[in-house]
Parts: structure tokens; C-alpha cells; sequence
């Protein structure tokens, strides 16, 4: 590889320098290195906090400081682009972002050097419905929540799968989740952990109010239907859609979020042979 852009998380990397010893180091190896400029989300803007539009046509790999949040940020901005993902850890072990500021400079080399691997993994698609007109869509790497807004009370949700009525929970809300994000909040819910090379979707109550609600696997082409029920009293309810924890659509009473697996994917860039197996075990162990 000869070309990169640096996406960094300012807060992760304050002044930046760890983003500028990443850049001049490349440079002093003859590659080419462009730095994102702060970009902050605005309204109308398509992006949540990389403006794909300023990456240079020739980049080959973004290279993404912070955490596992700002890779995810980055994966729903840059999928349009098609672009690989290689993520340097600025906190704690990451799932996602694989390398730590110990080992920037060797596996600067193996991106050098084109010693690496692509990963892809499957993104979800959530289409919101509110009477029957399409509210809002957007695409997410990790989940797609549904769950109350406001008052801590549970919410009714009424699940579909292929237009076919699976079941009701009682519950603060649904996690719907890739592979890659059953490591996230869905395992902090009591999801189980599906390997991110696998494609499929998971479905996993928050807080159920029952003692017999286990997380349900679907195949990836299955199409998972959440609408909002009635609240007590056969009030009107309120509740929200989230993508990867960023994205926020608010939903009532009747409103339906259509998830599908999405046509995109994160592509990420691994250089080290480390297993998923052996990350997980060791992201376990620090718990």
C-alpha cells in the first residue's frame, strides 16, 4: 500500500500526536498519508463523523484511531467507498481495532509491505415505517436497538420474521445485532457470541419481563420485522431506533423498523494471526 487517510478521534489522540508521528513515519517510508479534518455532524450533512468526501480518490486503507466506537463511525461513513479499515486501539482491547499504540510501526510495515488480511463483515439495513411511509433508513456495523424513551416502563414489541408474527416481549427494548456486534450490547444483555466471520442476525430481548425469553439466530436473509405496541391503557407509546448507538429515530405506537442484512460490508484489515478466539479470551480476562 501506498496511499492511506487518518481518521482519529481527537479526544483519544488529543493534539493529535499519535495521528502525526503515524503520518510522518509513513512519509519517511515514501507513502503517501492525508489527515481528516475535524468534522463535526451537522444537520443535512450524510455523514456521522467522517466526511467521505474529502478522501482522496488514490486511498487504499483509512486508518482509524480511538476505539471500537470510532471505527464504527467510521465503517457506516466510508462504506459507500468500499474502503479497508485498519483500526489502532487508543483505550482498551478492542474487538475491532486489533492494534495497540505498542505495536503501531510493525504493523505500519506489514500495510507497507502488503502483508495483511481483509476481513468483511455483514452490515444491517433498518428501515423505519411510520404509518406506512418510510421515516427514515440507515445502515449500522454493530445493532440496531428499538427500545423505550422516557419513563423507566416496559414496552410491548410485537416481532416478525418474513411478514410472518414470531412473538411479543414485554420488555425495554430489542437488540438486533450482526455477528460482529454480539460482542457488544447484545452480550451485556445475555446474548450469546457469534464468530464476526459468520453471517447471520441475532435477536435479543433487553430486560424481558419473562423468565422462559432466550436470543433467537436467524439466517442472514431473513428479513426482522419490531413494531412498537400499545402502552398502558392503550396509550400511545414512545420509543426510539438506534443505529450502532449514534443514529437516533424516534417511533410510537404502530411504527414498524424493517432489518435486513444489508447489500454493504466493512471491510477490515488485520495483520497479526491472532484469532477472534484468542481476542475474546483476553478481552474476557480484563473483565
Amino acid at each position: 500500500m501506498k496511499y492511506f487517510y487518518i481518521i482519529a478521534n481527537s479526544v483519544k489522540d488529543k493534539d493529535l500526536l499519535v495521528t502525526r508521528k503515524i503520518a510522518n513515519y509513513l512519509k519517511e517510508h515514501g507513502r503517501h498519508c492525508s489527515i481528516q479534518e475535524e468534522n463535526h455532524k451537522k444537520d443535512g450533512k450524510e455523514f456521522h463523523y467522517t466526511d467521505a468526501g474529502q478522501i482522496p480518490d488514490n486511498v487504499e486503507c483509512a486508518i482509524v484511531l480511538g476505539g471500537d466506537g470510532t471505527l464504527l463511525q467510521a465503517a457506516r461513513d466510508v462504506v459507500d467507498r468500499e474502503l479497508p479499515l485498519f483500526g489502532i486501539n487508543m483505550g482498551t482491547l478492542g474487538y475491532l481495532a486489533e492494534i495497540d499504540q505498542h505495536s503501531i510501526y510493525p504493523a505500519l510495515d506489514h500495510l507497507m509491505n502488503d502483508e495483511f488480511e481483509v476481513e468483511r463483515r455483514m452490515m444491517l439495513c433498518g428501515s423505519v415505517y411510520h404509518e406506512g411511509e418510510l421515516l427514515e433508513e440507515d445502515i449500522a456495523l454493530n445493532d440496531i436497538v428499538i427500545s423505550r424513551e422516557g419513563s423507566l416502563c416496559v414496552v410491548k414489541f410485537h416481532n416478525y420474521v418474513n411478514d410472518e408474527f414470531l412473538n411479543s416481549y414485554n420488555a425495554d427494548g430489542i437488540i438486533i445485532s450482526t455477528p460482529t456486534g454480539s460482542t457488544g450490547y447484545s452480550l451485556s444483555a445475555g446474548g450469546p457470541i457469534i464468530s464476526p466471520n459468520a453471517s447471520m442476525i441475532l435477536m435479543t430481548p433487553l430486560a424481558p419481563h419473562t423468565l422462559n425469553t432466550r436470543s433467537i439466530v436467524f439466517p442472514d436473509q431473513d428479513k426482522i420485522t419490531v413494531e412498537i405496541g400499545p402502552g398502558r391503557d392503550a396509550d400511545i407509546e414512545h420509543g426510539i431506533a438506534s443505529f450502532d448507538g449514534d443514529t437516533i429515530v424516534p417511533m410510537v405506537t404502530g411504527d414498524r423498523i424493517v432489518i435486513r442484512k444489508s447489500s454493504k460490508d466493512t471491510r477490515i484489515i488485520k495483520v497479526n494471526n491472532v484469532s477472534f478466539l484468542e481476542t475474546l479470551r483476553k478481552k474476557m480476562s480484563t473483565n
